[in-house]
């Protein structure tokens, strides 16, 4: 994993008290690295991250992880609604929806790999909290997106990949579901409705653990998901 030190003006100090709990990977929705940089190296952006993998598997260091960079907006895991101070986020070069999203490179996606154990490794990150950008803010993003591979992630070490039961249980209802990916950790409504906010969020975790379907709604195999996720979290 070759690893370049490409700074970015783009960060502040943590706040008192603040540390890395949470690991966050993006895509950069960018045509190319140069455009990528035109955004997470320009002060007037006021946009970063820690670290950009290229689609060659070169690893750029842009912000030291003792510092809060500015990577997820407006955002929230487990209660956390600044999550800059308390992640490090890993930008991966990639078209993105924006710009025509295609698979990530297996060379990409090893440094992701290493990059992410030696992250988690030194922060003492949970499997739990290893997050996409649409699992912190569902009704913004969804990025890294239906391809990247969190299997393989998982596969390496690095989070959780909940395995489907082979007989799902019924869907249940709404306010059960809202009830436990708020457990999981995701900012959903605790309504009882069918909203466009549940929907944000059911469309987030299918994106991530069935990503040949993600269409937000609350089907049998979503439900077999969720509890096996949840027994995955709290076994």
């Amino acid at each position: 994993m070759k690893t370049v030190r490409t700074p970015s003006p783009n960060f502040d100090a943590r706040p008192p008290g603040a540390r890395p709990e949470l690991l966050v990977l993006h895509y950069t929705d960018t045509n190319d690295l140069a455009e990528t940089f035109g955004y997470l190296l320009d002060p007037a952006k006021e946009v970063s991250a820690h670290y950009v993998v290229d689609e060659d598997g070169t690893v750029h260091a842009l912000v030291d992880e003792t510092m809060r960079a500015w990577h997820a907006g407006k955002a929230c895991w487990r209660g956390m609604r600044d999550v800059n101070a308390r992640s490090i986020g890993i930008e991966i070069q990639n078209p993105g929806h924006r710009c025509g999203y295609r698979a990530f490179a297996d060379a990409q996606i090893a440094s992701v790999a290493r990059l992410a154990r030696e992250v988690v490794a030194r922060h003492a990150i949970a499997p739990r909290d290893v997050l996409g950008h649409s699992d912190v803010a569902p009704t913004r993003k969804r990025d890294p997106g239906e391809l990247f591979p969190w299997a393989r992630l998982a596969a390496a070490g690095v989070g959780v990949f909940p395995q489907a039961p082979t007989i799902p249980p019924p869907p249940g209802d709404i306010a059960r579901a809202q009830e436990d990916f708020a457990r999981i950790g995701y900012d959903c409504p605790l309504t009882g409705a069918d909203d466009d906010a549940t929907r944000a969020v059911l469309a987030a975790f299918q994106r991530r653990y069935r990503p040949a379907l993600f269409d937000g709604r609350l089907d049998a195999e979503t439900r077999g998901l969720i509890d096996a996720l949840l027994h995955i979290i709290f076994r």
